[in-house]
Formats: C-alpha cells, structure tokens, sequence
C-alpha cells in the first residue's frame, strides 16, 4: 500500500499538482490504521490510499485541504504537521485531538504538502534557451524544450531535457489541453521568430483555459510586447487574461549576454515560485 501511495503521489507531482500527504507514523490501542498506512490528496482533489478511515480519516482529510488551500507560501520552509488523535469521545483535557470513537486507540499522523518541481517549457531552443536549460539543471528543476526547428530541438543540444518538441506550433498545441499543460509550471517565449511566439502564445493562452499553471513569460521589447498584446485581444482573449503574461521576463539585474539573462529569468521563476516580492527587498 506504502509504494502505491507514492508512486500514485510522485505521477501527479510530475502532473504539475501540488499533494499533502497524511502517514500514521505511531499507533496503539484499537485503531484502524497501523504505522505506514498512507493517505494522499492533490490540488484538484483527487486522493488516493488510508489512514484508517471513519472519523479519523475525515478529520485528516480536513487537515490535509486546509494545507492545501493555504497556498506554496504557507507551506514553504515551515514544515508540515504531526497531530495525535486519541479515538474516545470522553478523551477531553489531554494533549491530543480527540474524536468521537468508542475504539480506544490513539493514532500519531504526520502531514506534509509536496510541490513539484518547476518545469520550464522553453520555448525556442537559441542561446538563451540553451543557458536557461543549464541554470535549469543546475537547481534541479525540470525543462522542455520547443522548436520548430528540429536542430534546436534535439537530444545532443539538450541531453538532459524531460521532453523535445520539434514541431509545428499548430502540431505541438493540437496535442494539448488545459491539464495537460499543467505539468508545466511555465513557458518561457524565446523563439527566433517573432510570428512563432505570437502563435504560440495565444495558442497557450487558449488552451490553458482559466487556470494558472503554467505561467507565461516572453523576451523582448515593450514594442513587440505591444503587438503582441493586440494581436492576443483580437483574437477574442480578454485583457486580463493577456496581462497575466509577463513581458520582458526577468528580473531587472542589468543582463547582457545569454548566460546572465537566464540568471536573470530564472531567479524571476525562483522568486514566483516562493511568493517573494524582488521589488519589496
């Protein structure tokens, strides 16, 4: 049960979805769930494995969508929980949560909220896209890369990327949906061809639907942001919907060449990631 429990929690973590995870670490008494049992949820509510069930298990559930729903800030750098529960419904004036159960028993859960790690798409395989692979790499997180250019889409160039797309927009979009593009946390606009990005973008933002995830982020001048703007409003997407993109993408540290913009944009993903404010110091 411990293995598929995890193996189910890691599939959606590679899906781009945020899992709390509950696991009794102590029992004793008459419980229902033994050390190791395991229970997880994700963000779109999905769950999978046992505490013990009954009210033991609707009370952990709560917890467990509490942490979620408190967002990545709530989460990060403190920790999870670890919440004893005794099941006796007269068990008032100890230290534990008590609930209404006649068993007995007393049960200790760890709770704990895992995020993916991030999964840039980037998109246009250039020298920029190339040092942002590598700063990529370098932290741990995830990258794919698009082109529709098959020679800056190929393994040699990107031996360590999760996915290579050398396709058409139409092609590479046709095959994707709104959960499907999830497991990317963000597309990062980088193409030589300033037609590609202007299709790929509304295309993104199109099939992304409402959501969030992923993020979208264009190289370039307020210019071409300006075009691309319109053309995005044009095409039926509504401003607010356009103006989630961010345009030029990194952070302001004074980049010139590939290498320090891909410093410069990743460290703009890092700060995204945590909910830290550059601008705020």
């Amino acid at each position: 049960m411990t293995r598929a429990v995890l193996t189910w929690m890691l599939d959606r973590l590679d899906g781009g979805e945020r899992v709390a995870m509950a696991s009794v670490i102590t029992a004793s008494g008459s419980v229902p769930g033994k050390p190791g049992a395991r229970l997880a949820m994700t963000s779109r509510g999905a769950k999978f494995g046992t505490v013990g069930g009954a009210g033991l298990e609707l009370k952990v559930e709560s917890t467990l969508n509490e942490m979620l729903n408190g967002g990545r800030e709530s989460t990060h750098g403190k920790g999870g929980r670890v919440e004893t529960f005794l099941l006796y419904k007269d068990g008032k004036g100890q230290e534990v949560t008590t609930l209404d159960s006649l068993c007995g028993g007393r049960v200790t859960v760890a709770m704990e909220v895992m995020e993916p790690v991030p999964h840039v798409l980037i998109a246009g395989g250039g020298h920029v896209g190339r040092s942002v692979a590598i700063v990529c790499d370098t932290l741990g997180w995830s990258h794919s890369v698009f082109d529709e250019r098959p020679e800056y889409a190929e393994e040699n160039r990107y031996p360590l990327a999760c996915e290579l797309h050398a396709t058409s927009v139409a092609e590479f979009l046709g095959a994707e949906d709104e959960q499907s593009l999830e497991r990317f946390s963000d597309v990062l606009l980088l193409g030589h061809d300033w037609a590609v990005d202007q299709e790929m973008l509304i295309g993104l933002l199109k099939n992304r639907g409402g959501v969030e995830r992923p993020r979208i982020g264009t190289i370039g001048s307020k210019t071409k942001w300006d075009a691309f703007r319109e053309a995005a409003i044009e095409s039926g997407l509504s401003e607010s919907v356009v103006d989630s993109v961010r345009c030029p993408i990194g952070l302001e540290i004074g980049a010139d060449s590939p290498e320090e913009i891909a410093v410069a944009v990743c460290a703009e993903l890092l700060s995204l990631e945590r909910g830290v404010n550059p601008a705020e110091g």
